[in-house]
C-alpha cells in the first residue's frame, strides 16, 4: 500500500503538448510509470511521446480510465484544469504552477474538498510512491521503496531528505509535496493522517518552514498519532517579512516563525532536528528502539541503498 498514487492509478498530464508537458510526459514513459494520456484541446486526437492527447479531461477518463492528473498549465488556466479534472471524476490532482490567484486557488482547494477529490499545490511538486507511480517533477530514480513516508512543502528540499534516509538504509513508502503558495490543497495535517493509516509507513518525516499554519495543525495532530514523526523547519534565520523562496514562506506573526513551530512539534511529541543531514539518523534511531520487530526488519544495514 502507499499513499494518493499507488499500483492502481492511471496518470494524466494536463496541458501536455507545452515544453513542460512534454518533458514529463517522455520522464513518465521513461521511468515506466503508468502513464495513459494528456489533454490539450488544440491538439485533440495527436500523440505526444506515443501517447494519446485527448480534447477534454472526461474523454480521458471514459478512453482511458485516468484516475491522477499533473496539471502542467499556466498560473491563469490551472483553476478552470483542476475543476474539469475534478468534474471528469479525477480524484487525485498536482497543480504545478506557481503564482496562481488567491481566488482561483481558494476556489479550486475548496471545490476539490467538496468533492471529495485530493488535490495538491499549487506550486507542488506532487507525490510518488517509489517502484509504483509518479505523479511529480522528482526523479523516481533517485528515491527507494521502502516504510518511511515524507511530507514536505518544498521540493528542491525533499531531494536532500530522499539522499540522507537512503544513506541511512531507509526507503521511502510514498513522498508528498504540499506546494509552497500561501493557499494549498493538502495540508501536513491531511498527510500525516493517510501515512497513520498506511499499513506500510512506519514513520514520518515532516518538512516545513517558515510562514503560514499548516505545522502548528499538524503539531496537533502529532499529539495523538501512534507512529514517530521526525521534524524539520527551514527559515530559522529569516527576516520578519522577508521572502524566502517560496510564496508562502514569508514570516508574519511569531507562530509563522521557525522557532515556535519547531516548540509547538516538540511538545506535541514529535523529533525534532536542526539540520536536514540529521533526519536519517533520528529516524534510524527512533525505528531501531521499538520494540515491535517489524519497526527493526524495515531498516537494513546502515548506508544499504
Amino acid at each position: 500500500m502507499a499513499i494518493l498514487v499507488d499500483g492502481s492509478t492511471r496518470i494524466i498530464v494536463q496541458g501536455i503538448t507545452g515544453t513542460n508537458g512534454c518533458n514529463m510526459a517522455g520522464r513518465l514513459l521513461s521511468e515506466g510509470m503508468p502513464f495513459y494520456g494528456g489533454v490539450s484541446r488544440k491538439r485533440a486526437g495527436t500523440e505526444v511521446a506515443g501517447v494519446p492527447v485527448f480534447a477534454t479531461c472526461h474523454e480521458a477518463v471514459s478512453e482511458v480510465g485516468a484516475n491522477a492528473t499533473f496539471l502542467s498549465v499556466p498560473a491563469e488556466a490551472a483553476l478552470d484544469a483542476a475543476l474539469e479534472a475534478i468534474d471528469a471524476g479525477i480524484r487525485t490532482l498536482v497543480v504545478y504552477a506557481e503564482g496562481v490567484p488567491i481566488k482561483d486557488a481558494i476556489h479550486m482547494t475548496t471545490y476539490a474538498k467538496m468533492r471529495g477529490a485530493r488535490l495538491l499545490g499549487p506550486s507542488a511538486a506532487g507525490c510518488i510512491s517509489p517502484g509504483l507511480a509518479n505523479l511529480s517533477d522528482l526523479s523516481a530514480d533517485l528515491l527507494r521503496p521502502g516504510r518511511i513516508g515524507v511530507a514536505s512543502k518544498s521540493g528542491t528540499l525533499t531531494y536532500e531528505v530522499i539522499d540522507d534516509l537512503n544513506r541511512n538504509g531507509l526507503g521511502q513508502s510514498s513522498v508528498v509535496c504540499l506546494g509552497g503558495d500561501p493557499v494549498v490543497g493538502l495540508s501536513h495535517c491531511d498527510v500525516l493522517e493517510l501515512f497513520e493509516e498506511d499499513e506500510d509507513t512506519d514513520a514520518t518525516v515532516l518538512i516545513g518552514e517558515i510562514g503560514g499554519r499548516s505545522e502548528m495543525k499538524a503539531a496537533e495532530f502529532v499529539r495523538r498519532a501512534r507512529k514517530p514523526v521526525i521534524a524539520y523547519i527551514a527559515g530559522k534565520n529569516a527576516q520578519p517579512g522577508k521572502r524566502m523562496g517560496h510564496a508562502g514562506a514569508l514570516m508574519g506573526v511569531e507562530e509563522e516563525n521557525a522557532p515556535a513551530k519547531e516548540k509547538a512539534l516538540r511538545a506535541a511529541g514529535a523529533i525534532v532536528v536542526d539540520t536536514l543531514f540529521e533526519i536519517g539518523t533520528a529516524v534510524r534511531q527512533v525505528l531501531e528502539s521499538r520494540k515491535d520487530i517489524k519497526y527493526r526488519e524495515a531498516i537494513g544495514p546502515l548506508g544499504q541503498r
